[in-house]
């Protein structure tokens, strides 16, 4: 009986592997390669979303609730991401808002996902239809992509950007659904390498929208790789196809609770659908120029939009070019077109019709693409080399060290910008001088500095290029209120608050104006207005417990000082003692 059921029981035969000790030391080879291109990424300050998705995330502070599986719509990278709100809070719960811890998990997360990628490559060269070819280099071939991918410096925005370990955690649990695909099929008995499959699909659909290509790719690598046919697949792994299948069930959920991203993805947000993908033309082949020359690296390029023909032709043309030879190459040779099919069905939720009207273009968003580049031109300089008649294995030993050197040097060089806002900055601005995020990060800076003078210049310069860039007036006033210019500040929050009525915390700091000058009603009307806008705003609560008491509102003086510990602030010391002798009571 048993040997009957080994016989309806259908695995997929590999080449003789390579010797364990030869694995665990490649594997070891490029923990410590990524390491080395990394050692200098754990003290870069948080940036950008960082802010509004850590810092302000209330969401992370209490690792025992579940409301770490719910972040706020302001936490803009995590909301409708459970897995990684989930992270920080692990991250917040050992070691606050210091960012070594960030930055650690962050890398600890890209080695994994390169060991995930290492494994996947070697076991898929060492299948029946490629080991006659590249089995008996298999490992070297496999270290050799995943040691290049993981140290192209194009990855450092997935890695040192400490947000953006969305698109890491993605990568990671992309990779490994495939991989225990392949496990399961080569398996006699595969039932847990298919529920490892489907727990990891799950996992990424939890972590990014990119992850809703994950079914259909694992499906055509069955069929190519492993099945040979699509019939062949459905009948084997039905079950499997279902299961993953039904994560798109969860990711629509999470998508749908988030209210499209809180308003960041989506349709009628500011620009159109044929705005966003004739821009993404461009963003595509820069994309793979920056995989080949990847300099200079960018953080944030904004939100610019391609109108002229010049803009968008070439591009389109490229881009369409490419495609058509994708479909043209997954029919001839199925292996190699599956490449293509990798890289454009994981951009196509970020760079295709469906608009993200706050980035455009990012660089993070080649993270998992880049892996088809790597493995092209890796396999393809195998197989060259040996066309050529040298004897590949001395020429590899020779080439994958040197490129390895470059990128990895890069890379390092650019974590060594991320070491300071100012930096990071100052080279976004350099190479987009039209973007006026930029010169409100810059100016944000600037303010942390207590360089005033320099902030209101760049919230000058981000005005001048947007108008109506309520933020950037919210910003310009609270440098002058610093300067001790409150009149000033007072026309730059008015005009802030005309141009988004919504912005709590230009409520707020205008109310703060309002009390420096003993307008106590006016400074409470605005932090009333400040709270109701935005409840859990700390600032609000603090300010308003001052007002309160300064005009001998005692016990609310004291509710709002409650709150704000509720919401994890730490109330002035000395405005405590002052509150309890003015109230005679102390809580």
């Amino acid at each position: 009986m048993k040997t009957a059921n080994k016989t309806r029981i259908q695995t997929v035969g590999v080449a003789p592997a390579a010797p364990s000790s030869k694995i665990w030391a490649a594997a070891g080879l490029l923990v410590v390669a990524v390491g080395a291109a990394y050692a200098n990424s754990f003290h870069g300050p948080f940036v950008l979303d960082d802010t509004p998705s850590i810092v302000e995330n209330q969401s992370i502070r209490d690792f025992g609730s579940a409301q770490v599986l719910a972040a706020p719509p302001d936490a803009i990278t995590t909301a409708g991401r459970p897995v990684v709100n989930l992270s920080l809070a692990v991250n917040y719960a050992i070691g606050g808002l210091a960012v070594e811890g960030y930055h650690v998990l962050n890398l600890a997360i890209h080695i994994l996902a390169a060991l995930a990628l290492f494994g996947l490559v070697r076991r898929t060269l060492l299948l029946p239809t490629l080991s006659a070819q590249f089995g008996a280099a298999a490992t070297g071939l496999a270290l050799a992509v995943a040691l290049l991918w993981a140290i192209h410096p194009l990855q450092t925005e997935s890695v040192t950007y400490v947000v953006q370990r969305a698109e890491a955690m993605v990568g990671l649990f992309y990779f490994l659904t495939i991989y225990c695909l392949l496990r399961g099929a080569a398996a006699v008995r595969g039932s847990g390498w298919y529920a490892a499959a489907l727990g990891t699909c799950a996992l990424g659909m939890a972590s990014k929208e990119v992850m809703v290509s994950a079914p259909v790719v694992a499906l055509l690598y069955d069929r190519i790789f492993i099945a040979g046919s699509f019939r062949k697949s459905l009948r084997r792994r039905r079950g499997l196809w279902l299961a993953l299948a039904s994560t798109w069930v969860l990711l629509a959920l999470l998508v749908y609770s988030s209210h499209n991203r809180a308003g960041s993805a989506g349709f009628g947000l500011g620009i159109t659908v044929w705005e966003y993908a004739r821009t993404q033309f461009g963003c595509i082949i820069h994309y793979l120029r920056l995989a080949f020359w990847p300099s200079p690296l960018v953080l944030d390029y904004g939100a610019p939009v391609a109108r002229t023909a010049a803009e968008i032709v070439p591009y389109a043309i490229a881009v369409f070019v490419l495609l058509a030879a994708t479909v043209a190459v997954l029919a001839l040779r199925p292996k190699l077109g599956f490449l293509g099919v990798w890289f454009f069905a994981i951009l196509a939720p970020t760079s295709s019709i469906v608009p993200l009207p706050g980035q455009t273009e990012a660089e993070h968003r080649m993270y998992l693409p880049l892996a088809a580049v790597v493995v092209l031109v890796v396999l393809a300089a195998y197989r060259a080399l040996g066309w050529l008649g040298l004897r590949s294995r001395r020429a590899v030993v020779a080439l994958v060290p040197a490129v390895t050197a470059v990128l990895g040097w890069g890379t390092y060089r650019r974590n060594q910008v991320y070491q300071s806002e100012l930096a990071i900055w100052d080279s976004t601005i350099r190479n987009c001088p039209l973007n006026q995020r930029a010169y409100l990060s810059r100016g944000k800076a600037y303010d942390g500095t207590g360089q005033y003078d320099a902030a209101i210049r760049d919230y000058d310069d981000a005005i001048r290029l947007q108008p109506d860039y309520a933020e950037a007036y919210n910003n310009r006033g609270a440098a002058y209120e610093a300067k001790g210019q409150v009149d000033t500040a007072i026309k730059d929050y008015d005009k802030a608050i005309a141009l988004q009525p919504g912005g709590a915390e230009s409520y707020c700091n205008r109310g703060n104006v309002h009390q420096s000058k003993g307008q106590y009603d006016a400074a409470i009307k605005d932090y009333d207005k400040a709270i109701e806008l935005k409840p859990n705003l700390a600032a609000a609560y603090q300010n308003r417990a001052i007002a309160y008491s300064l005009i001998g509102a005692f016990a609310k003086a004291w509710a709002d000082v409650r709150v704000l510990r509720n919401l994890g602030g730490r109330p002035n010391p000395l405005f405590i003692d002052e509150l309890t002798d003015k109230s005679g009571r102390s809580e």
